[in-house]
């Protein structure tokens, strides 16, 4: 046996391994590394700036756009684009060459052939009228499993099906916020001051009904007078996405999971869970948008329980093996443990009082199996579908080669130029997320559909 053959456990020299190891590491290092992050982090984002700095969502061709974003055959495309010259015309790289759209053109032609189109097809996305838009948390608190990607492809997905998006990054890690290349300076331009104003609200109202009893009022900050001035319309930022909105997250938005105990402890009637969905609701945010999108921490804190207890779908990624379905099912039980708790707390008084008792309820709650090889994960997979039933998605989200070339391009795959790749290899990768779009769009089309119905049977 070779020297080059020993396993790398044996016969390892200290005097080398002390050679190798480096200076003791201090609390000043911390900052260094982090320092060489952002330096890596800027130069890997700004390859997908234009020169202004700014990020650009591609262009569309003529094909992509009748494959996959409106169902009409390329010949007659074209010849509604002639005979309709105030229509968006494309623009090519070459003379004779192939016609390219921004979104925003493939936008307007979706909403003329809406109008205009065959009858018989579905041009325009379904939303029934005078329904608030649906939320939707995605949300584990086991890190590494497709929670963000996820995510993101859904909101691009559905952006591209022409559905108005709003982005929620919940986490501090801020990843989804650099997906849609949003630089946030402080947890002032988060949903922090959301959260605070609906703290706030309550603590002034308890405060009235202290100075009405005689009793001195609890301490009212500068943080919770400032946050009573912002609504969630000032903290939402335009992306490269034409219709898909930002509330942006970064470091500081952490603190959040300290502060929140504090203010519980101050108030015991302040109902934090209910934090996001009401202030959502009184800034009109449930009616300028068709989806809110909540991208969640890695953890069961409070923020991650607010978006949860705001989600109508909650989607809980992970992937095909044991320790993910293991640590899975621990989420559910902790899920089950937190909110039968809050549920548990609220109601002992709601019943004294002779008031409605609290009861969470989402539409849907769906498990999606995430980076699944089907070489290898196949049997796995049928066990995990076996016991969880319906709540597994049966779409099984695969991992591609585009699914990792796309990311070091710091590019979602929808944002992925498809001529930088095989087109085997493009309409493979593209695949499996249009799958995972469409298994959510029935769950969508199935809620609306469900809350239409029984809207008419009410009026009725």
């Amino acid at each position: 046996m070779s020297r080059d053959d020993i396993p790398p456990y044996l016969n390892i020299s200290p005097d080398r391994a002390a050679e190798l190891l480096g200076p003791p590491a201090d609390t000043p290092g911390f900052a260094a590394v982090a320092e060489a992050c952002r330096r890596g982090r800027q130069d890997l984002a700004s390859r997908g700036l234009d020169e202004t700095g700014a990020r650009r969502l591609r262009l569309f061709s003529t094909w992509e756009i009748t494959r996959y974003l409106i169902p009409v055959a390329p010949a007659h495309f074209r010849r509604v684009l002639r005979q309709n010259p105030d229509l968006p015309q494309g623009q090519s790289e070459s003379e004779g060459g192939a016609k390219w759209f921004t979104l925003d053109e493939v936008l307007r032609l979706r909403a003329h052939f809406g109008a205009e189109g065959s009858k018989a097809k579905n041009y325009l996305p379904y939303r029934p009228k005078g329904l608030p838009a649906k939320i939707v948390a995605v949300a584990n608190f086991k890190g590494g499993v497709g929670k963000t990607s996820t995510c993101a492809h859904l909101a691009m997905s559905a952006a591209l099906d022409g559905y108005r998006v709003l982005v929620i990054d919940l986490d501090s890690q801020g990843s989804m916020t650099s997906i849609f290349g949003g630089q946030i300076e402080d947890e002032w331009q988060t949903v922090f001051p959301l959260l605070a104003r609906h703290y706030a609200t309550t603590l002034r109202a308890d405060n009235q009904r202290r100075l009405d009893r005689g009793e001195p009022p609890l301490p009212f900050d500068d943080t919770l007078t400032e946050a009573l001035k912002l609504k969630a319309p000032d903290l939402i930022r335009k992306t490269h996405w034409p219709n898909i909105d930002l509330i942006g997250a970064q470091l500081n938005l952490y603190w959040s999971e300290f502060q929140i105990p504090v203010w519980r402890m101050q108030s015991r009637g302040w109902r934090l869970w209910d934090a996001l969905t009401d202030v959502l609701a009184e800034d009109g945010v449930l009616d300028a948008y068709d989806l809110v999108f909540l991208d969640t921490p890695p953890a069961l804190g409070y923020l991650t329980i607010n978006g949860l207890a705001a989600a109508d779908i909650l989607l809980v990624p992970f992937g095909a093996s044991f320790l993910e379905f293991d640590s899975t099912g621990r989420f559910f039980d902790m899920l089950h443990a937190t909110f039968a708790s809050i549920e548990e707390g609220e109601n002992i008084a709601a019943r004294a009082l002779g008031r409605e008792e609290l009861h969470f309820e989402w539409d849907a709650v769906r498990a999606v199996m995430t980076r699944f090889d089907a070489g290898q994960q196949a049997e796995m997979a049928g066990l995990i579908q076996a016991h969880m039933g319906q709540v597994l998605s049966p779409h099984r989200q695969d991992f591609t080669a585009l699914i990792g070339q796309a990311g070091e391009q710091v590019n979602g795959i929808y944002e992925a130029d498809y001529r930088d790749f095989n087109r085997e290899t493009y309409a493979r990768g593209r695949a499996t997320f249009d799958a995972t779009y469409a298994a959510f769009k029935t769950l969508l089309y199935g809620i609306w559909r469900r809350e239409e119905t029984a809207r008419t049977a009410a009026a009725e």
